[in-house]
Parts: structure tokens; sequence; C-alpha cells
């Protein structure tokens, strides 16, 4: 047999090949072949079919609002890196031990200085200690541990913001234009050096060096001069400024004036006893403070211990401070020797509101 035959049926048969088609032939179907769809466009049908299902099940919808919020953080997060940054507004940082960081970037031995520009934040961590210093307003040493942010620097105010740590400042820019806010209250340089510390728990305390320091938050005002230091908590505000070299007896029982309500009557009355008592002349500090912050009922003792000490300028009438006359206290104070208010009032009415 001639193999052409099995492909195109030329050339002789064999005879066994002949009845295998014999026998098949009975079986072949006369009916026409039937007409399938394009392969291709069915299985793109498909593939479209299930593509817009996938969009518009629940899990796809969730899925791609996580990736928007993420690309959008992202953007926002872009741009704060991209920023322009401006130097005329920048603080000039120096590392001083360790390796201080303003935003993202450490200043390193090599590096050793760097520029705190508006929203930033100046942090250093256990080991660092960095120097601040911008000339028109003064120079400000940061001790480890701490993280500061500048919030303003315009020409008519600087202000920082100190979250934790401890700062010395030493500020030669024109009273009332420098001022830190911390967690309790915010300071107000009126000339000054000083030093403020914030823990963890947002309490502070101040301490004044030169000059004089106001210390505020809402209506609670506390003015500390050279050599007095003022405690802060979060909430309540400053404390009762006081001098350091103040009896031990003298600076307890103000602690516990200053506690308030957390203490007995009784204990508040034997420590109003030991305040006044042990008052020296400059302690009047102390006691044009406590005028506005014992009750009512006590305010009479102090006026009249306060009046021994320094006694009261043409003005004053002891009905008038008894009332809490801000015009008399504020002539009261002047008579203290430790700087006018007339300078605090002024700059206190132009301040934005504290945080």
């Amino acid at each position: 047999m001639r193999d052409d035959y099995l492909w195109d049926g030329s050339g002789e048969p064999d005879p066994e090949i002949q009845r295998m088609e014999n026998a098949l032939g009975k079986l072949r179907s006369n009916r026409p072949a039937p007409q399938f769809p394009d392969l291709a466009t069915s299985v793109a049908r498909s593939q479209r079919r299930r593509f817009w299902q996938a969009f518009s099940s629940p899990q796809f919808v969730a899925a791609a609002a996580v990736l928007l919020v993420g690309a959008t953080i992202g953007v926002l997060w872009l741009k704060s890196r991209t920023a322009k940054f401006d130097p005329a507004t920048a603080w000039e940082v120096a590392r001083v031990e360790g390796s201080p960081q303003v935003g993202q970037q450490k200043i390193d031995v090599v590096q050793g200085t760097g520029k705190l520009g508006l929203g930033q934040v100046l942090e250093t961590d256990n080991t660092s200690r960095a120097v601040m210093r911008f000339e028109a307003t003064g120079e400000i040493e940061v001790e480890p541990g701490t993280r500061l942010r500048l919030l303003k620097n315009s020409s008519g105010i600087k202000r920082l913001s100190l979250e934790r740590g401890t700062i010395h400042a030493t500020i030669w820019a024109p009273p009332g234009e420098f001022v830190v806010d911390t967690p309790s209250a915010v300071a107000v340089d009126l000339g000054c050096v000083y030093t403020l510390h914030v823990d963890d728990s947002g309490n502070g305390l101040l301490r004044t060096t030169l000059g004089w320091v106001g210390f505020k938050l809402g209506d609670r005002e506390s003015f500390i001069p050279a050599g007095a230091v003022c405690a802060t908590k979060k909430q309540t505000g400053p404390g009762t400024p006081y001098f350091e070299d103040a009896s031990e007896a003298f600076r307890n029982a103000l602690t516990k004036l200053d506690a308030g309500g957390s203490v007995t009557d009784g204990d508040h009355a034997a420590a109003l006893g030991i305040v006044l008592s042990q008052s020296r002349k400059r302690d009047a500090l102390t006691l044009w403070h406590l005028l506005a912050r014992v009750p009512e009922s006590d305010r009479g003792r102090v006026y009249d211990r306060l009046a021994q000490l320094v006694p009261a300028p043409v003005g004053v009438t002891r009905d008038g401070i008894l009332r809490l006359d801000s015009q008399m206290l504020d002539l009261w104070w002047n008579e203290l020797g430790f700087g006018d208010t007339a300078l605090w009032r002024h700059w206190e009415r132009s301040w934005p509101p504290e945080k």
C-alpha cells in the first residue's frame, strides 16, 4: 500500500483499511457542523464582565477607600516636606553635643549647624544639646530630652512651643515680643534671662535670672522677677511665685496654699499663718499674688501683712483691694520694685490666644 492513500485517497488501497472504512462508514453523520462563537470575543466579554463585577464588590470599594486615604496623607506629607523654606524666619541651630534633630534631619559633628523653620520641631535625645539663635531676638540653650517647636517668627512676635524638656533663654528683643507656650501656661519675656522646664505630664517650672517674666493661663497671671520661681500645672495654670531664698517652711506652706481644695480647712489656715508670719519685705511678691488666690475671708489678713511690708500707695484702699480692683492691684504692684505692669498690660492686649 502506498502511504498516499491515508492522506489524500490516491494510490492502491489496503484491503484491511477498506474493511475498516466500510465498517465505520455506517456511523458517519450527515448533519452540518455546529457554529461556535469566536473564542477571543467570548473570552474578552467574560473578562470584562468579571472586571466590572470586581469593581462593584464591597471588598473593592473598601480597599479603594483605604488607598485613597493613604494617597491623600502621602500628598500632604510630601507637600509639608517640600514646602518652601524661608531662611528669613528660621532660627539658627548649632549642635553642642550628640545629634540634635530638626524635623527629619539630624545635626551631627560633620554638619554642625542647621535651620529651624516655621512649624518645624527641634528635638534632643538624652545625649544631645543644642543652641538656637535669632539675631533680632536672642539665644536659647536646649537641654537633653527637649522637644521645641517654632510657631511664629514675625516682626512683632516670636513664638515657640516647649512640649517637654528644658530651655535657658537669653532674650534681647523688645519686652513682650518673645513668647513660649507650654501645656500649662504661656511665658512672656519682659526683658530677661530665664529657665523654663516642662515635665512629661505637662507641668512646668519657670526660674528668672534677670528681668522678669509674665506667666499666664486664661485669667490667672503670675509675675516672676529675677531670683524668683513659679511652678505651673496643667488645667490650673501658674502657681504663686516666691523667692528661692525663702525658708523651707515658707515654701512648703505656699505649696499647700496652691493646692487649693485638696487640703483641709485646718491645713489651709495653718499654711497661711506660716506664710504671713515668715514673710520678709521681698516676699511682698508672694503676698501680692495671694490677694487674688486665697478665699475672700482670708483676703483681709493678707492685705494687712502686705501693707506692713510695703505700704499701699496713694489711690489704693483696703476696700478696693478686698474687692480685687484691678487698677489698685496694679498700682500696688508697681510699688514693689519689680517692674511696671503697664508694660505687661500693653503686650497682654496684643498676644494671640494661647493654645
